[in-house]
C-alpha cells in the first residue's frame, strides 16, 4: 500500500479559443446581437406614436358607450389626423381633406388597406356633414369605424423609419 502512486489527473481544458477562428465566431455573434438589440430599440422608439394613438382610442371606446355619438366620431376623425401630423411633415398632412386625406390614409395603410372604406365614410360626414349626421349613425357603423381606426393605427406604413408594430 505504501508503493501505491496517485493518479494524476490531467489538467482541464481550456475555454479559451484554440484558433482565431472562433474567436472571429464569438465577434460576429457579438455584433449580431448588438445589431438586433438596436433594431429593436429602434422600432420600439419609432412606434411610440402608435403605441399612444392606440391607448387613446382603446380610452374612446370605453367611454363610447357613455359619449355623445356625434363627439366620439369627431374624437376619432382627428386622432386619426393628429398621428398622422406627428408621422409625417406638417406640410403634407395638414391642409388634406375629403378624398385627398382618404387617399392619403390608403396610400399609406399598410396592410390595414382594408380598413379605409370605413374611414372615408367618417372623413367624408365628420367634415362635410358635421354632428347632425353623426349623431344618425347605426350602432353597427360606429363599431365598424372604431374597428377600422384600430386596424388602421395598428397597420399603418411610415416610408422612413418605422418598422411596423
Amino acid at each position: 500500500m505504501n508503493e501505491l502512486i496517485d493518479i494524476v489527473t490531467p489538467t482541464p481544458p481550456s475555454w479559451m479559443p484554440q484558433t482565431v477562428g472562433w474567436a472571429m465566431v464569438g465577434v460576429v455573434l457579438l455584433a449580431g446581437v448588438l445589431w438586433l438589440a438596436w433594431r429593436t430599440a429602434r422600432r420600439w422608439y419609432a412606434n411610440r406614436f402608435r403605441r399612444a394613438a392606440l391607448r387613446e382610442l382603446t380610452a374612446l371606446q370605453q367611454t363610447a358607450d357613455s359619449a355623445e355619438q356625434a363627439t366620439l366620431l369627431l374624437s376619432l376623425a382627428e386622432l386619426l389626423k393628429r398621428l398622422a401630423l406627428v408621422q409625417w411633415p406638417r406640410h403634407a398632412v395638414a391642409a388634406l381633406s375629403g378624398p385627398a386625406w382618404r387617399d392619403f390614409l390608403h396610400t399609406h395603410a399598410g396592410g390595414a388597406g382594408d380598413a379605409v372604406p370605413a374611414l372615408a365614410a367618417l372623413i367624408d360626414d365628420a367634415e362635410y356633414r358635421g354632428a347632425a349626421t353623426l349623431a344618425q349613425w347605426p350602432e353597427a357603423q360606429l363599431r365598424a369605424t372604431l374597428g377600422a381606426c384600430r386596424i388602421w393605427i395598428a397597420g399603418y406604413r411610415h416610408d422612413g423609419h418605422d418598422d411596423h408594430v
